[in-house]
């Protein structure tokens, strides 16, 4: 393999005394949801604030929603969700799971992609939508490299206006305030890409291998919306039904065995059904005892799965008669995982890698 060129260095037509401007890299960055920088009530509050003031996530009228999150919402809850990211931080680095993993995830994929032949060399770098590192910051990070195409990747398999919608606003917003502004390329979501499906049923095959029992129900529990935003013609429920119908097909089950659900609601409106809560209870109510629960939609570990599903969800299982009680992993940064991440980089890198 040929070895990788220099990033350019524009010279020759700089006015004199100023310093010259690297470019000809493409950079990769990939963005996940966000995390607190700690689990007292201040950081919480801090990192609720920002999630719950976004417009694509809340879309209750500003005269009614601010009252009910500044009065209300931000005294409660930053404690008992300070709480339960306690229960699973990552002491050791300081930092949730979340960011652990991410930045592992564009470590191996940075490393993947520099394997590949390439007329331009591509950096790999992460962000948050809500919290650190901000977007803003890793966008100026990779144009200052010499990165002067970006391929902005959303780590949500499946589209949603509340979650890869949002990291485009902040994204744009960013480029709003540069002078030269990098041409960015935003990945399409991955919902039914072979690549993710093929991962998805080897990572839940390998997840049940390890299990001291065989379940009788396997669920899939996606990250819910309100139900009224899918009737404005959000096609995230769509989405999800596609995943889980290709897995199904993947893994040789009938919808009987291999179930969808949606969980994570906030508020007192309708969202996505069915709750996976509620199913969870049925399911143990009519008879199941074994369950295994997989989070297809979520590309790394998080509060969601590690205590929503691997704590709470158990624990209604076994209220509800429940004997035996599994969460898969989700793909994280093992080698699946990482291998759909490059498959969707290489499949949006063409002209530009």
């Amino acid at each position: 393999m040929n070895a990788t060129p220099p990033a350019r260095v524009f010279a020759d037509a700089k006015p004199a005394g100023h310093p010259a401007v690297a470019s000809g890299k493409v950079g990769v960055l990939i963005v996940n949801l966000g995390t607190p920088e700690a689990t007292d009530y201040w950081s919480m509050r801090r990192y609720l604030k920002e999630f719950l003031s976004d417009r694509r996530v809340i879309e209750t009228p500003r005269w009614l929603w601010w009252p009910i999150l500044n009065l209300i919402i931000l005294t409660k809850r930053p404690g008992a969700k300070g709480k339960d990211y306690d229960s699973i931080w990552n002491k050791e680095l300081n930092e949730s799971p979340l960011k652990t993993i991410t930045g592992a995830q564009a470590q191996k994929l940075g490393r993947n992609l520099a394997l590949m032949p390439s007329a331009r060399p591509i950096l790999v770098e992460w962000a948050m939508r809500y919290g650190k590192p901000s977007i803003a910051s890793r966008l100026a990070a990779l144009q200052q490299a010499g990165c002067d195409r970006i391929l902005l990747v959303p780590l949500y398999p499946q589209y949603c206006a509340a979650t890869t919608a949002t990291v485009c606003d902040k994204a744009f917003d960013a480029l709003k305030a540069m002078r030269w502004q990098p041409t960015l390329r935003v990945a399409a979501p991955y919902y039914d890409e072979p690549a993710y499906i093929e991962a998805l049923a080897a990572s839940t095959r390998a997840g049940l291998a390890k299990l001291d029992f065989e379940p009788e129900v396997l669920l899939a529990s996606f990250h819910g919306i309100p139900q009224d935003y899918f009737d404005k013609g959000d096609p995230y429920f769509c989405h999800c039904a596609k995943t889980t119908r290709l897995l199904r097909e993947a893994l040789g089950l009938d919808e009987k065995r291999l179930r969808m659900s949606f969980q994570s609601r906030f508020g007192g409106a309708e969202w996505l059904k069915p709750y996976t809560d509620a199913t969870v209870r049925t399911l143990a109510q009519e008879g199941v005892k074994r369950l295994a629960v997989i989070t297809p939609g979520f590309a790394a570990d998080c509060l969601e799965t590690l205590e929503e599903i691997g704590v709470e969800n158990a624990e209604y299982f076994h209220e509800a008669g429940g004997e035996q009680f599994a969460a898969i992993p989700c793909l994280n940064d093992s080698d699946e995982g990482i291998a759909v991440l490059e498959a969707v980089a290489r499949r949006e890198l063409p002209g530009w890698a």
